[in-house]
């Protein structure tokens, strides 16, 4: 029997409502100065006040920094961590989404380290992180990332994706409260639960899954696909948000143990050189990277169609990964995701340049069931810009 390495965030809490355990839980660090990282929005919109406000009412000093931009690039990083840095903070909360959240980890690390981000990046970086840096606390407001479960901060490169990875960056605390994600719009509600499903989807095939992954995987893909299509047409619908922060939060727990694969890989350079969002860049390749794969992982595929509601009992296994992909299209269709490259303007040309940067993700295609080489991310790249599902021979 192979061994399985399984790492958890020391402590969460989750539940409508939740949020109430921050100012307990950070007064156990009794910190003199607080940095709140959050986006611009969330500012705006008076969310950011939900947490900087209790702390405030108990003498805390709190900075808000809200230079947070989606997807954000490297120089994002290196801004927030020199910020942190000069700033003598003694305690980090992150909130917003997983760009929020990234940058926190990355700074509240990174603070006790000295030279650039860019000198601790996983494929061109020479440094390693050798300390746990700054407390830090991470608070969701979409049900998507799991970033709040994570040790990875992921940060746009020129043309693709890089990352930042070590157990240090781990939350001390999560707070996962659905009551903060009512007011995610459509849109976002959308891309933020597709790759939440994603993230289950690809723990449940990957080469790295064990029995504890599958059960996280299994159940927050039940939890995301009875709920998502509500949660994006009934915002307010209190058990449809409380269900896909759930499915997001065990989605997590689920990959950072067994880890993403294919989509990711091929959708970390759709990102970095077209700058759609996480969430949809996912989403549109989810379809098309099933299908390749599809014949790798039938019996997995037929456990996934079931735990997506449908029904594997009377068809072959064969049969069964043929409706899970199906009921995978239709369920990014239904909640408004465009459906292939060309629709996102994604122009044919781009597609050699997409490929040639998708086999660099060697960390996340390690994981696929399938292994996929230069010729067979082409082919997939070329499907997704055609809109046709294609199998690998």
């Amino acid at each position: 029997m192979s061994v399985s390495k399984l790492v958890f965030a020391p402590l969460s809490y989750t539940g409508w409502g939740s949020l109430e355990q921050l100012v307990p839980e950070v007064k156990k660090y009794a910190p003199t100065k607080i940095l709140v990282v959050t986006d611009p929005l969330l500012a705006d919109i008076g969310l950011a006040k939900r947490v900087t406000d209790p702390l405030e009412e108990n003498g805390f000093d709190v900075t808000l920094y809200t230079e947070v931009v989606p997807e954000p690039p490297l120089e994002t990083g290196e801004k927030l961590v020199t910020f942190t840095r000069e700033g003598k903070f003694e305690l980090v909360i992150g909130v917003g989404g997983g760009s929020a959240m990234d940058l926190a980890k990355l700074a509240a690390v990174l603070a006790s380290h000295e030279g650039p981000v860019a000198d601790y990046l996983n494929l061109s970086g020479s440094k390693h992180i050798e300390h746990k840096g700054l407390p830090k606390i991470l608070i969701p407001t979409t049900s998507g990332t799991g970033s709040e479960v994570t040790n990875i901060s992921v940060l746009s490169l020129e043309s693709t994706k890089d990352v930042v990875t070590h157990d240090h960056l781990l939350a001390d605390v999560a707070i996962v409260d659905p009551e903060l994600t009512v007011s995610v719009p459509p849109k976002v509600t959308a891309a933020t639960g597709i790759d939440a499903l994603i993230h289950a989807v690809e723990a449940y095939l990957s080469v790295n899954a064990s029995p504890t992954s599958d059960g996280l995987a299994l159940q927050a893909i039940r939890l995301i696909a009875r709920s998502i299509r509500t949660a994006v047409k009934e915002g307010e619908n209190k058990q449809a948000r409380i269900d896909m922060s759930n499915g997001s939060y065990i989605a997590g727990l689920a990959f950072f143990n067994a880890g993403v694969a294919g989509v990711h890989a091929l959708a970390y350079p759709l990102g970095g050189q077209f700058h759609i969002s996480h969430g949809e860049s996912n989403a549109v390749l989810l379809p098309y990277v099933m299908g390749y794969i599809r014949k790798s992982c039938t019996t997995r595929m037929a456990d996934i169609l079931n735990a997506l509601g449908g029904n594997s009992a009377y068809l072959s296994d064969d049969q069964a990964s043929y409706h899970c992909v199906e009921e995978l299209v239709r369920l990014v269709k239904d909640v408004g995701i465009p459906q292939s490259l060309s629709e996102f303007n994604i122009p044919e040309s781009a597609l050699e340049s997409l490929t040639q940067d998708g086999v660099k993700q060697k960390r996340l295609l390690a994981r696929s069931p399938l292994p996929l080489g230069e010729e067979d991310i082409r082919k997939i790249y070329r499907s997704a810009f055609e809109g046709r599902i294609v199998e690998a021979e």
